[in-house]
């Protein structure tokens, strides 16, 4: 059974950073692309960033040049590091896995984390 665990998020001021880690089990982790999802209160969830097992990474545009999405195949485990934070950014962080390896991760899995919840306020 597959399971994502998320975690690291937080109450940050703006301008501010957080990581968030994700350990994956019940997949062969270093087949598949990762990716970190975000859902607002009141909006649906969204894909931030995505990275297949090769390292090819994709963003959506609200994130580029801020947000940075690693992975650590040996532990089975996927990153998500957040600079320069906006108030926009307030969401729950989930993580899951894409057995295409497409970075845009077409085909994520049906079960989901609880995600880690991250708020960005003064």
């Amino acid at each position: 059974q597959v399971q994502f665990v998320e975690s690291g998020g937080g109450l940050v001021q703006p301008g501010g950073s957080l990581r968030l880690s994700c350990a994956a089990s019940g997949l062969i982790f270093r087949l598949y692309a990762m990716g970190w999802y975000r859902q607002a209160p009141g909006e649906q969830r969204e894909l931030v960033a995505g990275i297949t097992s090769a390292g090819t990474t994709n963003y959506v545009d609200s994130v580029k040049g801020r947000f940075t999405i690693s992975r650590d195949n040996a532990k089975k485990m996927v990153y998500l590091q957040m600079n320069s934070l906006k108030p926009e950014d307030t969401a729950v962080y989930y993580c899951n896995a894409d057995w295409t390896n497409k970075a845009t991760m077409n085909r994520p899995f049906g079960s989901w984390g609880q995600g880690t919840q991250v708020t960005v306020s003064s």
